[in-house]
């Protein structure tokens, strides 16, 4: 193994690869780069609604909710001890990676489970997490250091207008229980996000969740052993491959990207992939689980594209 490998596997940023510091400008190029390894977080990300809706169909929400974060927690102790590195953050960072825990590993999960098993649709939930891009940013602002320009606000704020304006139009012009449980949901990533991309600035995005997601073992292991034992089981394929996505695609291997997509390229600017989140996911749930969807929709997905395009184009 050479020099460069320890220094990735130990943790420390290889000489060349360093994302710009808090409130600088990155080069055109680490830009481009983050939104790359961004959109492969979103990818992964994109699947999650369905898979949770599979996961549901033969597990409790909560169970799902919390044991993906067990599942996850497996490769991550693996990844851990091949780097021969410590298995805990540095105690400067604990702060940080508690907001993370509260945030991916039991905000997210537990009130977008919560939201599909109230009723939401696949489609419904992602068209409101849409919303999530414009909380990152504004989580940017205020805890990353990060000052975009005039016209990136300009096209994030169409973006979450032109969201809000194909929720409501689905819901009867008001906002549902479901609604509240996602924007719950939103929030707690948005939060999470915005710290994890902070810590891989200087920490892998790998070492980043993987740390996340052992600290947080103390908890989910024992709360997923007791909801096993008491809540209704009935796993089948469908249901455990569902559970198996959630735990280790959108629990694990698709922040290993997405953390470093956010260090790379800004978490404001790279953050702005997570646009096309809701068009993956209608598909997804239009090849998987059959869901309809009609001009609106449509509209509101061409709608998202262009705010990717000019987001992304408005340099931070």
């Amino acid at each position: 193994m050479n020099g460069k490998d320890s220094a990735i596997l130990s943790g420390r940023v290889a000489v060349g690869a360093t994302p710009a510091p808090a409130g600088r400008t990155a080069s055109s190029g680490t830009a481009w780069r983050g939104t790359l390894l961004a959109g492969l977080g979103v990818l992964s990300f994109s699947g999650s609604f369905p898979a949770t809706v599979f996961a549901m169909e033969g597990f409790d929400p909560y169970l799902v909710a919390i044991g993906r974060a067990v599942i996850a927690a497996v490769p991550a102790l693996v990844f851990l001890v091949a780097a021969r590195g410590p298995l805990l953050p540095p105690r400067s960072h604990l702060r940080s990676y508690l907001v993370i825990v509260a945030g991916v590993v039991f905000g997210f999960p537990v009130f977008s489970g919560l939201a599909l098993d109230a009723g939401a649709s696949t489609s419904h939930a992602a068209v409101v997490i849409g919303l999530l891009p414009a909380a990152t940013a504004a989580c940017a602002v205020l805890r990353g250091g990060e000052r975009p320009k005039p016209a990136f606000w300009a096209a994030c704020a169409l973006g979450a207008v032109s969201i809000t304006a194909f929720t409501l139009s689905r819901g009867g012009g008001h906002a549902t229980g479901a609604d509240l449980l996602l924007v719950g949901a939103l929030l707690s990533a948005a939060v999470g996000y915005t710290e994890g991309g902070r810590l891989a600035r200087e920490t892998p995005g790998w070492r980043v969740i993987s740390h996340a997601l052992v600290i947080a073992a103390p908890l989910t292991v024992p709360v997923t052993v007791a909801l096993a034992l008491t809540t209704d089981v009935r796993p089948t394929a469908t249901s455990l491959a569902g559970f198996a996505y959630a735990g280790l695609i959108s629990m694990f291997l698709g922040f290993i990207p997405w953390y470093a997509g956010l260090a790379a390229g800004g978490i404001a600017r790279a953050g702005q992939t997570q646009l096309a989140q809701p068009l993956l996911t209608l598909l997804w749930a239009w090849l998987l689980l059959d869901e309809r969807f009609g001009p609106l929709t449509v509209a509101a997905a061409l709608a998202v594209l262009v705010c990717v395009a000019m987001s992304q184009r408005a340099r931070s």
